[in-house]
């Protein structure tokens, strides 16, 4: 078996690469493409309702944009999105204007339907008035019910939580949840899910951030739904600079993997724990990679093994 091409996620886009250059990348991302796009959508169960969610979503921090070809970019992304089977959207009030662009854009769009839309309440700021929290959400991102939203890094968790609990009751909201994404807070996070009721966490986890494994453990064991952030690497560098260079491995055909990213991917939604994934996406050639991590087969614990000693040398 030959080794998979490897082509990278910015040569399609680099600004200094020639038209000619750009179709002879751009050329073998559309073949795998259309190849991957065959395979069996992936889904798993929220564990508080039964609900199915396709295992790749997109994280939004970068959408805070105003000008007329970054919108562009950005409105393609959230179009593409359920047209590629993902469905999973997340934001957070301390992502500057990307609630707004996001509402904006979706409403535009006409395709609130097909998208879960999950954001979180503000990381600063006096929470004495919780309602106008979840009322400015809902004004943001134009939508008459949020389906999830999270405390941000647990900024005001024990005096938002009871607020989330009435807008659920209220059906303003479908699921409540808190976040983090530094391992410093996964002491919390086990705390919150000892004592409170939670329909969602999310956590940082990846092929080189494995210090929440406890974390999603125990969340598994009480049938809390999980998202991951920085799936592709955050503040430890960019998982995918590092491979940059190396071919792929062949064995990652074994489990429908034709990139670095997509095998990456496959090797964290294959966690029993992990419900969705959500790397940042801005540019439709990035979802249309990222989405075909969420086809065709996944890891098992012994390909996972093999993908982790891979890595290791890496």
């Amino acid at each position: 078996m030959s080794t998979t091409p490897v082509i990278s996620r910015r040569a399609v886009v680099k600004g200094g690469m020639t038209a000619g250059v750009g179709l002879a990348f751009a050329a073998p991302l559309a073949l795998a493409a259309n190849h991957g796009s065959t395979l069996p959508l992936i889904t798993k169960t929220v564990p508080a309702s039964g609900e199915q969610l396709p295992v790749v979503g997109i994280g939004t921090n970068q959408f805070s944009v105003s000008e007329p070809d970054e919108l562009a970019a950005r409105r393609d992304v959230l179009q593409s999105l359920p047209e590629l089977g993902g469905k999973v959207v997340d934001t957070a009030a301390a992502y500057g204007d990307s609630e707004l662009v996001i509402g904006k854009l979706v409403k535009e769009l006409g395709n609130r339907d097909k998208l879960f839309i999950a954001t979180k309440t503000p990381m600063r700021g006096d929470l004495s008035s919780g309602s106008a929290i979840v009322e400015q959400a809902l004004g943001r991102l134009q939508t008459a019910q949020i389906d999830l939203l999270q405390i941000h890094n647990f900024y005001g968790f024990d005096t938002l939580l009871p607020v989330l609990a009435e807008a659920k009751q209220a059906k303003k909201i479908r699921y409540i949840g808190v976040t983090t994404s530094t391992s410093d807070q996964h002491p919390q996070l086990l705390e919150a899910l000892g004592k409170h009721k939670l329909d969602f966490i999310q956590v940082d986890y990846s092929i080189e951030d494995r210090d929440s494994d406890k974390v999603l453990q125990v969340a598994h064991d009480k049938g809390v739904a999980v998202l991951i952030n920085v799936p592709l690497g955050g503040r430890r560098g960019s998982l995918l600079t590092k491979v940059k260079d190396k071919p792929l491995p062949d064995w990652a055909a074994e489990v429908d993997a034709a990139s670095w990213a997509q095998l990456l991917l496959k090797y964290t939604i294959a966690h029993p724990a992990v419900t969705a994934v959500i790397p940042g996406t801005t540019k439709l050639v990035h979802l249309q990679d990222n989405q075909l991590a969420g086809r065709g087969r996944l890891p098992d614990a012994a390909f996972r093994k093999k993908i982790e000693a891979y890595w290791a040398k890496v």
